[in-house]
């Protein structure tokens, strides 16, 4: 079996606890989630050496392994999770198996590229700017945002708390439904009934994303009971991106900074000086950046309430190529930054597609729905990818 560099620690195996939905399924989780008495990574060797293994398990990982699950190991994230890329400069960056030119995305890009080289059944991540939806678009899979707070986050290493959720990949539709059905509270049914094309953020994509999705858009159209396009962002995504940014950086080092600057860890590029510029904010910014987040939250619930879907692209365009320069990342980074901050400044769910190439390498179709519309958005997914 080709050697795909995902895994962290492929030694760690916890058996089901007992028999349920998932029964059969194998799983991997990002080397940030507590798993009793193992230390994690969280993508850096200072953070590995500095801090204890967990105590027991997080509650994510228990309700899998109560519903017939088994664990079969951790993988590989970008360093603290502060990055879109998956290259770790410290262990190593996860063949893309769909790709081995490209980046797999991050910063659960350990755990994408389980599910994409059919390693594991499903995987779990997490995902605050876009960590779980970007490597599943690059690496060609289904990948799962919940709405902020719907899944238990305890015994997870924070990043920016009022973004931050746990999610999940698989190949299959149907396995991301049903360990959403797991891991998800209970939330009211019904169905979607508006389906809208968010104009500005296609204006994002390169021509060949647009071009590659046509087709696929024009059957929806004649499929959905409503079909409109919209503009999200009437201030412009580059505008709510920047407030994502900011409000995350702060959260960022309120989180870390005191760690950063006791020990003084070793980052790699990019990450670096991402960490650098955290540390330059200042609550007395915050005020105008979370009234604009107020703004965004109830434009967006008014347009979507409990029954519309945003179909957006999941990123720019394919995977960039291995070992690009940072600055070019940098620039790759931001426009990826400008469609994922829509859920993330939202707090709601965002399901990948993968349901087109380019040359061989996956692009990702996204559905983003209100809050708490989980289940719901899970089930059109799973009965979507039988019709396509």
């Amino acid at each position: 079996m080709r050697d795909y560099g995902a895994y962290i620690d492929e030694n760690i195996s916890v058996e089901a606890t007992k028999k349920g939905s998932l029964d059969g399924l194998t799983f991997a989780v990002k080397d940030v989630f507590a798993i009793k008495d193992y230390a994690s990574s969280a993508g850096n060797p200072d953070w590995l050496q500095t801090h204890e293994p967990a105590k027991q398990t997080a509650p994510a990982i228990v309700n899998l392994l109560d519903n017939g699950a088994t664990l079969k190991g951790t993988t590989i994230t970008d360093e603290l999770m502060y990055s879109l890329n998956g290259e770790n400069y410290h262990y190593g960056t996860p063949v893309n198996p769909k790709d081995a030119n490209r980046i797999p995305g991050g910063s659960s890009c350990g755990s994408a590229v389980t599910v994409a080289a059919d390693l594991t059944d499903f995987s779990l991540g997490t995902d605050t700017g876009g960590s779980v939806r970007i490597p599943s678009s690059y690496c060609g899979i289904y990948g799962f945002r919940p709405s902020h707070d719907a899944v238990n986050i305890d015994g997870v290493i924070p990043l920016a708390k009022s973004f931050d959720t746990v999610g999940w990949m698989a190949q299959d539709a149907k396995i991301l439904y049903e360990v959403g059905k797991v891991l998800l509270p209970a939330q009211k049914d019904g169905s979607f009934k508006r389906f809208m094309i968010g104009s500005d953020a296609w204006a994002l994509a390169d021509q060949e994303v647009q071009h590659a999705f046509r087709p696929l858009l024009k059957k929806l159209e004649t499929s959905v009971p409503s079909y409109s396009t919209t503009i999200i962002a009437e201030d412009g995504l580059q505008e709510w991106a920047e407030v994502f940014r900011q409000i995350q950086g702060r959260e960022i080092w309120h989180e870390h900074g005191e760690w950063i600057q006791k020990v003084n860890p070793s980052f790699g590029p990019g990450i670096a000086e991402r960490f650098q510029w955290a540390s330059t904010l200042n609550d007395e910014d915050l005020s105008h950046y979370n009234k604009k987040r107020r703004i965004i939250q109830e434009r967006m619930e008014k347009l979507l309430e409990d029954d519309g879907i945003l179909i957006i692209p999941t990123a720019p365009g394919k995977a960039p190529l291995l070992n690009l320069p940072v600055k070019e990342l940098e620039v790759k980074r931001s426009q990826t930054f400008q469609l994922c901050c829509i859920a993330g400044l939202t707090g709601f769910p965002q399901a990948n597609l993968p349901l087109a190439t380019l040359e061989g390498a996956p692009i990702g179709l996204s559905f983003i729905a209100g809050r708490n519309q989980d289940r719901k958005l899970l089930r059109l997914v799973a009965e979507w990818a039988e019709k396509w």
